[in-house]
């Protein structure tokens, strides 16, 4: 690739363009939801796939990480171009997940070598899937309580236990996954593992949601044997690395939060779409009824000071050593802005948004119930809200454990 050096971005943007027009398939323009589909775990049709190569081989997926690994290696300047560019043509990155969003950042800072040359192409290229094993049945909101046992058995380890709420589970290849180590300690006797889901010994059953979808598992590990060359971070020393990859995590999922609940179809109405098109307007174009215009207003300003915040930390992360405690914040307020958006959205389509299926309903109508049951689950994943309130006080604040 060429060099774009420096901070004039016009070869970029001219190359970047070029690029996009050559590869990205017109056929997908109106189709956001089939260039997503392999990061949301859906079926690829043959122009999905084509182009979630094409971005993939150029290392377009994940911009800024580092070209030795296939990564873009491009600057933060260089990066916004390119997605300035992809929106000037309705073109979508293919490629995410749990590898993007959370294993592969942590990778890139606590990996070896060997582990980042083995793991992070498959990731760039979104060829490979990965889902999170942290919480267990018995060890929630006190993740640090996790049971499942990593025995060393010389030359790998052999895992027993199960994991809750295991996103993506039964369509994952590989599992970054929380074992105990030592049962003397109970953050110290913790270790990260890499398990390859095909192991003979696991198990992935999919959970089935109020809102009629099945995202979540319950993960089984039965006596898997796991190479002891998989060990990521210390022996014992899991925790730290599991509190940086719920930053990235936390800090990820607040951005989605801000523009969409996690887990929405791409299609859901707006609140503004939804006000306007059942509710109505009166004479001065203003929606005719003023509690609601009252309380889209305010949730619309909240969205856009949440954006804005959420840029800004971003930045401030990318210049100094990535995510820090005020994620948790941030996941937060992500969750409550998608809540309050899917509450008003229903509350606005009135008897129309009281559908689940059959006739009557249209799509967009039926996805915004869904959505809205879906979204009860943001204040929970990723560190419910509770719990994040408690890293705020503690982390950010510094304030007294109460008494």
């Amino acid at each position: 690739m060429a060099d774009f050096g420096g901070d004039d971005t016009q070869a970029f943007r001219a190359d970047a363009k070029a690029w996009l027009e050559a590869n990205f398939p017109a056929e997908l323009k109106a189709d956001p939801a089939a260039q997503l589909a392999a990061a949301q775990g859906g079926k690829e049709s043959e122009p999905a796939r084509l182009w979630r190569e094409a971005m993939g081989s150029r290392g377009w997926g994940t911009p800024t990480w580092p070209a030795q690994y296939g990564g873009g290696g491009l600057s933060r300047a260089e990066a916004r171009v390119l997605a300035e560019e992809m929106a000037q043509i309705g073109a979508r990155n293919p490629i995410g997940g749990m590898g993007v969003m959370m294993f592969g950042p942590t990778l890139i800072e606590y990996g070896t070598e060997e582990l980042k040359r083995q793991h992070l192409p498959g990731i760039i290229s979104g060829s490979v899937r990965w889902c999170q094993g942290y919480s267990e049945p018995g060890a929630g909101s006190d993740l640090a309580g996790l049971q499942t046992r990593a025995e060393d058995k010389g030359d790998h380890y052999l895992v027993t236990g199960s994991k809750i709420w295991t996103s993506g589970a039964n369509l994952a290849d590989w599992c970054f996954c929380l074992v105990r180590t030592d049962t003397s300690k109970k953050h110290e006797g913790i270790s990260f593992l890499l398990i390859d889901m095909r192991s003979p010994g696991v198990e992935a059953r999919p959970i089935r949601l109020i809102n009629g979808t099945s995202p979540f598992c319950e993960t089984f590990f039965t006596e898997v044997k796991v190479p002891k060359d998989q060990l990521f971070g210390p022996l014992n020393g899991g925790w730290t690395v599991a509190k940086r990859l719920l930053q990235f995590e936390r800090d990820n999922i607040s951005a989605g939060l801000g523009g969409g609940s996690i887990g929405a179809p791409v299609a859901a109405l707006t609140v503004l779409h939804a006000a306007k098109d059942y509710v109505g307007v009166d004479e001065a174009g203003r929606l005719a009824d003023p509690d609601l215009r009252r309380r889209v207003t305010e949730h619309l300003m909240e969205v856009r000071a949440f954006q804005l915040t959420v840029r800004r930390a971003a930045d401030e992360a990318k210049a100094g050593n990535g995510p820090s405690a005020a994620t948790s914040i941030m996941k937060y307020a992500g969750a409550k802005v998608a809540m309050d958006r899917n509450e008003l959205i229903v509350e606005a389509l009135g008897s129309n948004g009281l559908g689940w299926e059959g006739g009557g309903f249209d799509g967009p109508e039926l996805a915004a119930v869904r959505t809205w049951l879906r979204s009860k689950g943001n204040s929970i994943e990723g560190g419910t809200s509770e719990i994040n309130l408690n890293v705020v006080a503690k982390r950010v604040l510094g304030l007294p454990d109460a008494k």
